[in-house]
């Protein structure tokens, strides 16, 4: 734990609940041993921030009927697009 917060050092079940958001800070080429858990996460949308952009990615998703968007979440929030 690290000031309250659970850090979770291995894979955790998908909750009951629908993801409404993946946001994605990691680099596309480590981003593939995670391709199954996240789409079978089935969120509403990925988001590919700056740095992690993944045509492959991008593509499985959409053909899963999940909806991409490459920018930067930090600036989404702030400015109220998130």
């Amino acid at each position: 734990m690290i000031d309250g917060v659970m850090i979770h050092t291995q894979w955790e079940a998908l909750p009951a609940d629908p993801i409404d958001t993946i946001t994605l800070y990691l680099g596309a080429e480590r981003q593939r041993a995670y391709y199954t858990y996240l789409l079978s996460a089935h969120p509403k949308r990925i988001i590919f921030n700056p740095g992690a952009e993944n045509d492959e990615l991008e593509q499985l998703a959409q053909a899963a009927g999940i909806q991409t968007l490459q920018a930067c979440t930090l600036v989404m929030l702030r400015t109220n697009q998130y």
